[in-house]
């Protein structure tokens, strides 16, 4: 297996330099052991094989790192569930945020955009939540600021197009392809804007708008709270503006959230609420093809993989080729 040491010697200063190469590897094996499962019309194998390959590689790294934010509840998800302890118990504290698969459909079918990611912290730095939906609203560097989730979607649509100098009708929104997008879309399409449709994928969809060259102006919609804390990390490395609000379903989640002692249930809320600081990193791999990421590929005798290392106090991103020997 080829990998390029070098270029992780910069993007390390309070954290030692292997336990960033070694995040990478976790990011690889799940990866790996997803696409495997790719169009085989089977799911729940493509994030089972995901998880416990991730698992037993995080198991192997001298760490003490806790998941804040992932699969689930312990009795909903056996592994990489919140509060699940993570690494040798040796090492710096940290918080993770994991999505060993992210857009399990699109594995199961063969569709583009799935990704395995994580992304760490200090301890006490990611936002710890339950796994449920989030309003959201993302946009790029050329428009930080603009946005607010207290406006309507034309609203932040026309704050967006004003900061990045582009007619309404040049403007395009991210959208995932949900029955409870219904009048989002409608509305965004009143406003003269584009919208584009993915299936899966809001990490990557949240990052895409801070991408110069994603063609992507922004993300607006509903989604997942794992994926929000996931991409919050990118974002802040790449200068661009996101934020979120919980939208509890029902009484049982809103007793979830007063038992985590958060209160301000509806609090809007920004990149530092979900991920402070600067001590912050985001790894990812690519599984199938998509936005932020080529996804794994084969030869005769190899595989290979194409990941992600962003850091927030350094501004660093690198991106990796990696080449893995297949087993004979």
């Amino acid at each position: 297996m080829t990998e390029p040491i070098h270029s992780f010697f910069s993007l390390i200063s309070n954290m030692d330099r292997n336990l960033a190469l070694e995040f990478v590897r976790v990011t690889e094996a799940a990866a790996i052991a997803a696409a495997e499962w790719t169009g085989r019309g089977d799911g729940k194998a493509a994030d089972q094989a995901a998880v416990n390959e991730m698992r037993q590689r995080f198991h192997q790294i001298d760490f003490h790192g806790e998941v804040v934010i992932g699969e689930g509840e312990k009795d909903e998800a056996p592994e990489l569930y919140v509060g699940e302890k993570l690494g040798t118990g040796n090492g710096v504290e940290l918080d993770i945020a994991v999505d060993p698969l992210e857009c399990t459909d699109s594995v199961a079918n063969g569709r583009p955009n799935a990704i395995a990611v994580i992304a760490t912290g200090a301890k006490g730095t990611l936002l710890k939540v339950p796994d449920m939906y989030m309003e959201k609203v993302a946009c790029g560097p050329g428009a930080k600021g603009a946005i607010d989730l207290k406006l309507s979607p034309a609203e932040n649509i026309e704050r967006v197009a004003k900061r990045l100098g582009k007619d309404m009708c040049d403007m395009v929104v991210l959208v995932l392809d949900r029955p409870r997008h219904e009048q989002l879309i409608k509305d965004i399409r009143c406003t003269g804007a584009r919208v584009r449709l993915i299936t899966d994928g809001d990490v990557a969809g949240a990052i895409a708008p801070s991408l110069s060259d994603s063609g992507i102006d922004m993300l607006l919609g509903i989604g997942a709270s794992t994926e929000a804390v996931l991409a919050s990390a990118a974002i802040k490395c790449l200068g661009g503006d996101f934020q979120a609000k919980l939208a509890p379903k029902n009484a049982e989640q809103h007793e979830r959230l007063h038992k985590l002692g958060i209160t301000d249930i509806f609090k809007i809320l920004t990149l530092d609420d979900l991920a402070k600081g600067q001590d912050l990193t985001f790894t990812a791999t690519g599984v199938i093809d998509g936005p932020l990421l080529k996804g794994v590929r084969y030869t005769s005798n190899h595989c290979v993989t194409h990941s992600v290392v962003m850091r927030v106090k350094s501004g660093t991103v690198r991106f990796l080729e990696t080449h893995h020997k297949l087993s004979s």
